[in-house]
């Protein structure tokens, strides 16, 4: 089948997760992704880890359907070659330290005049101005900055999510925006500029806790795993273990007093007769809740809550997800090929009747080296050489 994205070539200068995130879903579209490593070690993110045999775990995630050019663009014929390679690209994407692609002449301002239809893509900590441009930025700190530890945690000890959130968000705009571009030029012919900051994506996602301390307002407080303003929303202890419930409305309120407590006067309590009277006696309603769970198994509560049609979770951990009954029945696994072997990946979110996505091998540092240097009509005697970067082709 026809990919949205088939003969677009994207040339990334990437690492870590947010440009690669990016660009394995411009991937999964069809698009060829030509991602630019340092000879011989290549990402970093390579070595975070190597649990997945042996290699890292986020590179195996974010790295699919991608082809690597190993090059030191610190030699004047890998950067000239790499500029080459520009000539022919759609889209460049970079995430590099703040300042280091302008510097090698790879900014927007300096490509636009000579390729027009090219889109750049600069993904940094904080953008591409303003007081904190230069400034270093990782995953925590934009978690930090962006004020997700203060609302996320427990009373006495903020935490940080438990995945990349920041890294994620930039890279889910990055590739939004990459998209829009592409439309965009469809229409005018010509490329443009897109400046993605790891801070202002997750201030995005932040803004309900943005709103709700509005005009200095009391920010939300820290909960755990319960909602900061809806209750009961969350974890709760049964007999045998732990499920996860969440009331959104009256009616499912109504429901939860009659068929899963077995309470029916409680809907009427005038302290819980509202979300805001409940949220603010959690205290005393949570008690109530646990004392009629004690007497029950986790199974009978997921009964009684489902056929209250209220909505419910198990706390599941990482092996749940890998073995989940949902994804199995729904067929989301797939196996794509890697430097150790076949590994298995999920489908991208997002299915589509029209196409297939793309789920091609994880590459080795610098595979296609060889291969996308004699597109160029650029000549090396071996691969030794191309690592080195020592020598004028």
């Amino acid at each position: 089948m026809t990919r949205p994205l088939d003969g677009i070539l994207v040339v990334s200068l990437e690492h870590a997760i947010a440009a690669p995130f990016c660009t394995r879903q411009l991937a999964d579209l069809g698009a060829r992704v030509i991602k630019v490593e340092r000879p011989g070690t290549g990402d970093f993110a390579r070595a975070y880890d190597s649990r997945v045999k042996g290699q890292s775990s986020h590179f195996v995630w974010t790295n699919r359907s991608k082809e690597s050019l190993a090059l030191d663009l610190k030699v004047p014929w890998a950067l000239e070659a790499l500029k080459q390679l520009l000539a022919k690209a759609d889209v460049l994407v970079q995430n590099l330290a703040p300042g280091a692609a302008a510097r090698m002449g790879l900014s927007f301002d300096e490509l636009h005049d000579a390729h027009p239809r090219l889109i750049v893509c600069d993904i940094s900590g904080y953008g591409g101005d303003g007081p904190y441009r230069d400034k270093k930025a990782y995953d925590l700190l934009i978690q930090a900055e962006a004020g997700l530890l203060s609302v996320t945690g427990t009373p006495e000890t903020p935490s940080k999510a438990g995945c990349s959130i920041a890294d994620i968000a930039a890279g889910m705009y990055a590739y939004s925006g990459i998209l829009a571009a592409l439309l965009q030029r469809g229409r005018t012919g010509r490329g443009s500029r897109i400046d993605v900051s790891m801070l202002e994506s997750l201030g995005e996602w932040m803004s309900f806790p943005m709103y709700y301390a509005h005009e200095g307002a009391a920010p939300p407080p820290r909960t755990g795993s319960s909602h900061a303003s809806i209750y009961p929303y969350g974890p709760f202890a049964t007999r045998d273990g732990t499920v996860i419930l969440g009331i959104q409305n009256e009616r499912e309120w109504a429901a939860f007093c009659e068929k899963v407590l077995g309470r029916t006067a409680l809907q009427s309590d005038p302290r819980f007769d509202s979300n805001a009277k409940r949220n603010e006696h959690r205290a005393e309603l949570r008690p109530i809740i646990e004392q009629v769970f004690a007497d029950l198994g986790t199974a009978e509560v997921e009964r009684r809550l489902d056929e209250a049609q209220i909505a419910n979770a198990r706390m599941n951990d990482m092996a749940g997800l890998w073995s989940h009954p949902q994804l199995k029945a729904r067929d989301r696994w797939r196996s794509v090929g890697s430097p150790a072997g076949e590994i298995p990946a999920l489908l991208p979110p997002a299915g589509n009747s029209s196409f297939d996505y793309r789920m091609d091998p994880i590459p080795r540092v610098g595979e296609h080296t060889q291969a996308i240097l004699a597109e160029l009509g650029i000549r090396q005697p071996d691969a030794q050489q191309i690592s080195a970067g020592d020598r004028q082709p």
